[in-house]
């Protein structure tokens, strides 16, 4: 069509789109069955049958494909998944976006990718504040993986918050939220009590390790391993709660954090000692997309964990840095 651009183009053809078909992929991709995904969206399964039918022509391809009982996604449909949600995402929040942001009124569902550390340490007190502020949203904790790391910054379209240690992310906004510092744990009988915890025992007990492999590590392992100390891993766990279990009644040892040790009960059968290297401070800070820099929901969300933080840790001073101020930085 004479002078009109390529981009002009596409966007006459997005205009020509129905924008529930978006929803509709979504749910089809999400449930790889037309029954489930009719049922999610409360239609009839021919009427999603007929969307399905409009996506393939769309697409020019199947989309869904059936095998035995089962539908499979096509390679194209692999692609789309993540993408499709993306989109539908960044709709949803355009079409619901308000001048200004009423939490006693919100039903919003809150996203918090974070380790199980931080959920023991903060998980409570952010849903006690949102409970007592924002009754008729919904806080959701998912799991933190090394994937989620590696995607954080297409995660992140789709997530509120990531809380991570510094170390790993760069590009993206965040706060800091408090310091921690890392011990090592034994088992209560382990005799390197008495003797005093050194670089060889390092290297020669038994580990637990979390988030073990050529792209997970804790900051702490990490620098372990800059030191040339390369440690003898006989267990790797995902999780931080589960590792006292793993360490009592043995020889073998761990880091963890000294927050997450301070809470565990006495007769846990562990013992905390200073780690025999510098392993550096721990501050942990909260992640986010910087599109949501000025979205006044995401600033509520982001002010609900950085006051969380403050009453979980207890004051907003440590070691001469404000952990809490409330501006985003970027790095």
């Amino acid at each position: 069509m004479p002078g009109i651009s390529a981009v002009d183009t596409v966007r006459v053809n997005l205009a020509s789109l129905d924008l529930n078909l978006l929803v509709s992929l979504d749910a089809l991709l999400q449930e790889r069955s037309v029954t489930r995904a009719a049922a999610r969206m409360g239609l009839s399964q021919p009427a999603l049958s007929a969307s399905l039918a409009r996506l393939r022509r769309h697409f020019g391809d199947e989309l869904l494909t059936r095998v035995g009982n089962d539908y499979r996604l096509t390679p194209l449909a692999v692609q789309l998944k993540e993408l499709a949600r993306i989109a539908l995402s960044g709709v949803e929040r355009v079409f619901t976006a308000q001048p200004e942001f009423d939490p006693g009124s919100s039903t919003r569902e809150f996203s918090l990718v974070v380790s199980d550390y931080v959920v023991a340490l903060l998980g409570d007190t952010i849903a006690g504040l949102l409970t007592e502020e924002a009754p008729h949203t919904r806080l959701r904790f998912s799991a933190n993986t090394p994937s989620t790391v590696e995607r954080a910054d297409q995660v992140l379209l789709t997530t509120d918050l990531l809380v991570l240690p510094h170390g790993f992310l760069a590009d993206l906004s965040h706060r800091d939220l408090y310091r921690d510092e890392w011990v090592c744990v034994v088992g209560a009988d382990n005799p390197v009590i008495e003797e005093g915890l050194t670089v060889e025992h390092l290297e020669t007990l038994p580990w637990v390790a979390t988030y073990h492999g050529q792209t997970a590590s804790t900051p702490a392992a990490r620098q372990m391993r800059m030191l040339g100390i390369e440690p003898h891993v006989q267990v790797v766990n995902e999780n931080f709660l589960t590792v006292p279990a793993l360490i009592a009644g043995s020889d073998r040892i761990a880091l963890l954090q000294r927050r997450l040790v301070d809470m565990l009960p006495l007769n846990s059968g562990i013992r905390a000692l200073p780690v025999p290297f510098d392993a550096g401070p721990l501050i942990e800070a909260m992640w986010w997309h910087p599109v949501y820099d000025e979205d006044p929901e995401h600033a509520y969300l982001r002010d609900v964990v950085g006051r969380a933080a403050e009453l979980a840790v207890g004051g907003r001073q440590q070691d001469g840095i404000d952990l809490t101020d409330s501006e985003p930085q970027n790095k």
